[in-house]
């Protein structure tokens, strides 16, 4: 069994919901009502979108470095 480490980034909407997004993996997002529950589901989408791409034979890319950049705008 191989670990993996993502970056994910958890935002709120307008209405106070979680969205939980992890952008290396396309489609892998999550909501909660928390951001414990909005992670806790995307851990969930997470590991099963690892098990498709193993069945089908597919590998899962890593992030190569992540950065966090200001922008005064």
């Amino acid at each position: 069994m191989r670990n993996y480490q993502f970056t994910v980034i958890v935002q709120q909407d307008e209405e106070g919901n979680y969205l939980a997004i992890c952008p290396a993996l396309q489609g892998c997002y999550a909501e909660g009502e928390t951001p414990e529950e909005a992670l806790s589901y995307l851990r969930d989408v997470i590991q099963f979108h690892i098990e498709d791409r193993q069945v089908r034979h597919e590998p899962t890319y890593e992030e190569v470095f992540s950065e966090r950049l200001n922008i005064a705008a």
